[in-house]
């Protein structure tokens, strides 16, 4: 393996990646890599420092944090794709829900992910791009949460203490006792078009968002598709019902959810638009925002 960089968030996971770094550089001078380390400082660092340690020649960029920083980092990659190939992707996972990690094979132990990353072996995925109203594009890899989806984000902002699976499932139960409303939504994907009242509609590289919710257990990261989760609109007792069945990937299949595969997905409503991107805030008030997959787009240690 070539010059290697290493990001680390030391705010992901409430905390838990400061908490990590001790243990991540021992475990990468046990694989015997040689690397060059640097922590993040706010919010968007992480993508500085992948650009510029792409520029600066590093073949490899690890991401050491949760999704959040994966996506930052993704995005700092991203923009030297543009004009050349830039380097592969490493993640340990050390966030709040590390489900981009899991996606591509991952496990959740340091040791594990450090051993995984040092074995140089990866592989070519889709790289998603969303694009909200008249903003600037953004990269993910893992997935664009409109809706329900956004407002549990939200919610977690406002919880301190907790992190993984026990943080995302407070902050559902939170959300569904916020008269949260299903707008009328129209959703064009690939030639076709629904419009209804949406509770939800997750736009989906990989299977898993949340600490541990399968939105989209079939979703794989390179096969150039999307796989689009729609949730129509239910009440109270149906959410608290299907919150098991999305703990184990069940839902497919059941009456108020939908399924489909696209390469493209436009989303709209006049009543606006509450969204996240891999875990993070991407608008909530936006009229229209649009997913496009990237097949292949960016190599990964796996």
């Amino acid at each position: 393996m070539g010059p290697v960089k290493v990001i680390l968030n030391p705010a992901a996971g409430r905390g838990y990646g400061a908490r990590a770094e001790p243990e991540v550089r021992q475990c990468l001078r046990d694989e015997g890599l040689d690397f060059d380390f640097v922590r993040t400082t706010g919010p968007w660092h992480a993508a500085q420092l992948a650009e510029r340690a792409a520029r600066d020649g590093f073949e490899t960029v690890i991401a050491a944090g949760g999704d959040g920083t994966a996506n930052e980092i993704i995005n700092g990659l991203m923009a030297v794709a543009q004009k050349g190939t830039p380097p592969k992707l490493g993640v340990i996972p050390a966030g709040s829900g590390s489900a981009f990690a899991s996606g591509i094979g991952l496990p959740d132990n340091l040791r594990e992910a450090c051993h995984r990353v040092a074995q140089g072996q990866s592989k070519a995925i889709d790289i998603g791009r969303v694009t909200v109203a008249q903003q600037e594009p953004r990269y993910f890899g893992n997935v664009v949460g409109v809706g329900f989806d956004g407002a549990v984000l939200v919610e977690t902002l406002k919880i301190r203490r907790l992190r993984g699976l026990a943080l995302y499932l407070l902050a559902v139960l939170k959300t569904i006792f916020l008269n949260f409303d299903a707008p009328m939504t129209s959703i064009a994907y690939d030639g076709h078009e629904m419009v209804l009242p949406a509770m939800l509609v997750s736009v989906a590289n990989g299977p898993r968002e949340g600490g541990g919710f399968f939105i989209a257990p079939d979703a794989r990261p390179d096969d150039g598709l999307f796989d689009v989760c729609i949730g129509h609109e239910v009440d109270r007792l149906t959410i608290l019902r299907l919150i098991p069945h999305f703990l184990r990937g069940t839902h497919v299949g059941l009456d108020p959810i939908t399924m489909v595969q696209a390469r493209q997905v436009t989303i709209s409503s006049s009543e606006g638009l509450i969204a996240h991107v891999d875990g993070e805030v991407l608008c909530t008030d936006a009229p229209w925002l649009r997913c496009e997959i990237l097949p292949g787009a960016l190599d990964v240690h796996v």
